[in-house]
């Protein structure tokens, strides 16, 4: 989508910090973190949110939840713990409508989260 900021950052149209990337979802450093490390992952393909996937796409989703515990792994959050989180709507926070998935970890977090 051209007006899909997420989409300008996979097809390098607008920049970003790059964490982790494979052929099917991309990862990037948050412009607004809320935690020491707070990196989206998203799937390369444009879906709206997660109240929009299909059947055909339990293999993409189970790649994004591969690439969020890479990313987790990668910046050294298991020993402690951290969180992933999606936002589906206006309502619940989303205020990027292509799904992703806040990686959120180095410390403490809350409960409940706001």
């Amino acid at each position: 989508m051209s007006d899909c900021i997420f989409c300008g950052i996979v097809d390098s149209s607008i920049p970003s910090t790059t964490v982790y990337e494979d052929d099917e979802c991309l990862a990037f450093e948050d412009l607004n973190p809320q935690a020491p490390v707070h990196v989206l992952v998203i799937p390369k393909r444009h879906v709206i949110a997660l109240s929009d996937v299909q059947e055909s796409d339990r293999n993409l989703l189970g790649q994004v939840m591969l690439a969020c515990s890479r990313v987790a792994q990668q910046k050294g959050l298991p020993e402690h713990g951290y969180r992933v989180v999606t936002n589906i709507g206006k309502e619940a926070g989303q205020t990027v409508f292509h799904l992703h998935f806040h990686v959120l970890g180095g410390r403490r977090l809350t409960w409940p989260p706001g």
